[in-house]
């Protein structure tokens, strides 16, 4: 079983029949990390470049696991460690990079279209680990996966995402992706933290967070990314977190069986209280061992037949 491309670098380019045969094959594919041996001959003799412009943990060491446990070897690379501190371009990077024959490229680069541009300079596939406030299309999959897992379904749910949706990635990539496959996407946060016309990707908008989590079937918290912030867009931390923070008063109106999520890192006490991010509802750990499966799904997708 493979996917018919050679890149995966947005939500928007997966059609829906791709997005559940990603999800099939990461629950499958998931077992292998419940084993007393995690690693199955699969992509043995493949090679896998990680290179991270940006700091990464869970995204990072997620690629490396799942690459391992299919027997591929890593090779990883980082700004700081590169040529690019020399001055080297992106496109010299490629170059280089496609003369040593890899078979797949994890990229994750503060410029929004980076994987892109590496994708049309390389045969070797390339998966997008984040691009500036572009996309993460991994990061979608394996909430997709993880609501799937836990709710049977996501055609029906309403998922309201809250924070930062200015400047975040993740949720660009959610909302096409639950939106393709039937969920409802509101979202919510201060005025300055709403793009204009985001509506047009599929959410509804509310500045109000009672609103967005009145019957949500799951709950997605954002980080407020002030690495992304030209200046200041909220008056206080303190001021934040009364008004947006997910407290367990707040969770009132949201279903009995709600799902709490959080792409992690998480600021505790800021969008996300304590006592919710390791509640009965909360599903944060379980996004981490997805994530593994996912991207063991996509490394196998990709690299694991002829295409």
């Amino acid at each position: 079983m493979t996917l018919a491309k050679k890149d995966v670098l947005e939500m928007e380019s997966l059609s829906v029949e791709e997005i559940e045969t990603i999800l099939d094959t990461a629950e499958t594919l998931k077992e292998i990390s419940t084993r007393p041996i995690k690693k199955v001959p699969t992509l043995r003799g493949k090679t896998v470049v990680h290179f991270f412009y940006e700091p990464s943990t869970r995204t990072k060491i997620s690629f490396e696991i799942a690459a391992k446990r299919l027997s591929a070897d890593t090779v990883s690379i980082s700004a700081s460690t590169s040529s690019i501190v020399k001055g080297e371009t992106l496109v010299d990077t490629a170059k280089n990079l496609e003369a040593m024959n890899p078979d797949a490229i994890v990229i994750r680069h503060s410029a929004a279209g980076a994987p892109h541009l590496l994708a049309r300079l390389v045969e070797a596939s390339v998966i997008n680990a984040g691009d500036g406030m572009h996309a993460h299309p991994t990061q979608a999959l394996l909430d997709m996966m993880t609501i799937r897992e836990k709710k049977g379904r996501l055609a029906g749910l309403r998922v309201a995402i809250i924070g930062d949706i200015a400047h975040s990635r993740v949720a660009r990539s959610n909302i096409v992706g639950l939106n393709k496959t039937g969920a409802e996407v509101i979202l919510a946060g201060p005025p300055t933290m709403i793009p204009m016309g985001v509506e047009t990707l599929g959410a509804h908008v509310t500045y109000h967070v009672e609103e967005a989590i009145k019957d949500a079937d799951v709950i997605m918290a954002l980080r407020i990314q002030k690495e992304r912030q030209q200046a200041f867009v909220f008056p206080s931390e303190r001021e934040y977190s009364q008004c947006y923070g997910l407290t367990e008063k707040k969770l009132v109106g949201a279903k009995g069986d709600v799902l709490i999520m959080h792409p992690g890192p998480i600021n505790r006490g800021v969008e996300i209280a304590p006592e919710v991010a390791e509640g009965p509802y909360s599903v944060i750990l379980d996004q981490v061992t997805n994530g593994v499966a996912i991207r063991m799904a996509l490394l196998y997708l990709l690299l694991g037949g002829p295409r």
